[in-house]
């Protein structure tokens, strides 16, 4: 079984509706992966969706904030979400295909402006929703399982525009990307994207405060593809689908795809 997968921070699916149409139409994903999605379930646009050959829908969303949705053409299985760090957030949601494959969908907490726990307490979140990742992965050791999403965190010096000058913002601090890494390490996740990519600065996401991002390209690579050791080598073809940052109206992210051969 061979199928494409793409991960994308939508920032509110029901304002961007047209453009999840679009990169449907265009691309045609088997699987698509959105985060943000800023929609209770029963708001999000399901049938134009459905419309395009994405019958299956697992999701999990909140009025105004966070939300997680899985589409696809493949047909899918919910099995379930977890509430990491207790926040009460639509952050995390996960389907299984027929070939028992399981995607993990999330939006790890960005974690505000100041990466000091002891004066932002969104930077203590979002810690402490990586060490609770970590904590279930070491528990309970994935398999054949795919996890897909923004994850907030730019862990390479060539993940970001300017190592040295990131060092102390908040997605690219040694504490997050320490983070970050023992979590990876604890289901021995292999980055999918870096595998088929492994040199060179790669962002997938440009800020809505630069108003010439392209020139500027002052980006980070905050969307992440991984896969467990036992289907790692089946993955290939990653890319980021630079021009969608360029739409009107467009998410402040870039699409992230993938493919498997299981």
């Amino acid at each position: 079984m061979s199928f494409s997968l793409a991960t994308w921070n939508i920032n509110s699916v029901r304002l961007r509706a047209g453009l999840v149409e679009r990169l449907l139409t265009e691309e045609a994903p088997d699987v698509l992966c959105l985060q943000e999605c800023k929609s209770p379930v029963e708001k999000i646009p399901v049938a134009q969706f459905q419309a395009l050959g994405y019958r299956h829908v697992v999701a999990r969303g909140q009025k105004g904030y966070n939300g997680v949705a899985i589409l696809s053409k493949l047909p899918i299985e919910d099995v379930g979400d977890k509430d990491f760090a207790a926040l009460g957030h639509a952050r995390h949601v996960a389907a299984r295909l027929e070939n028992g494959v399981t995607i993990h969908n999330f939006y790890v907490p960005a974690g505000g402006d100041k990466p000091d726990r002891e004066i932002n307490e969104k930077f203590g979140q979002k810690l402490d929703y990586l060490t609770e990742m970590r904590d279930w992965f070491r528990a309970e050791p994935p398999e054949k399982a795919i996890l897909v999403g923004d994850l907030n965190i730019a862990p390479r010096e060539d993940d970001v525009w300017d190592h040295k000058k990131l060092l102390k913002v908040v997605s690219h601090t040694p504490i997050e990307v320490e983070h970050l890494g023992e979590t990876q390490d604890a289901g021995g996740w292999v980055d999918i994207t870096r595998k088929d990519i492994p040199q060179g600065n790669l962002y997938s996401w440009w800020s809505y405060r630069s108003p010439d991002w392209d020139n500027a390209d002052k980006g980070r690579r905050l969307d992440h593809v991984w896969a467990t050791p036992d289907i790692a080598s089946a993955g290939h073809s990653s890319r980021i689908l630079r021009p969608v940052r360029g739409w009107q109206q467009p998410s402040d992210h870039a699409p992230v795809f993938a493919s498997f051969d299981l």
